[in-house]
């Protein structure tokens, strides 16, 4: 099965899963497409649609919690693989520690969540180096609620303009 494929399916899904089950229904596909690791899931379109739809607040607190217990994969996967990681990789993994001391792993994780940098990867460090999962969780809890509000708020604000960009569609 092709990457466009899966992607359109996954859209189609997420789509009759929010439509269903509303703000519920968002935060199981927020928290289904951010448990995947590395491969992308359009997730955030869906977080965008359904804030012209719904309370966009909501929908961004929906998504922001969803996707933030999504990314513990990300963390069980370095927890779990650690001897191996450091085994593989331990002079990559000495330089990513010094940078996360030196501007603090909580800031970095906040800012990797908040943005589309690959967050993924710095879950996997979370768990290698035994950071506190309930700081973990925290940090991306913030970092996903930002993005998920600027992602709802744009649906939102501009989903009427995307929609005429595009021909109506």
């Amino acid at each position: 099965m092709a990457l466009a494929e899966i992607a359109v399916q996954f859209s189609s899904w997420a789509q009759s899963t929010v439509s269903a089950w509303g703000y519920l229904g968002i935060f199981i596909v927020s928290l289904i497409g951010n448990a995947s690791i590395i491969f992308p899931v359009p997730a955030f379109a869906v977080t965008f649609a359904f804030g012209a739809i719904l309370n966009p607040w909501l929908v961004g607190l929906a998504a922001g919690a969803g996707s933030a217990i999504g990314e513990l994969t990300g963390y069980v996967i370095g927890r779990g693989g650690r001897e191996v990681i450091e085994s593989r990789h331990g002079k990559w993994l000495e330089k990513a520690e010094k940078w996360t001391d030196r501007y603090g792993f909580f800031a970095v994780l906040v800012a990797f969540a908040a943005t589309p940098l690959p967050d993924d990867v710095v879950g996997i460090l979370a768990g290698v180096f035994e950071y506190d999962v309930r700081k973990f969780l925290l940090a991306s809890f913030i970092g996903k609620l930002i993005m998920s509000l600027a992602l709802a708020f744009g649906g939102f604000c501009g989903a009427s303009w995307v929609m005429g960009a595009f021909g109506g569609l």
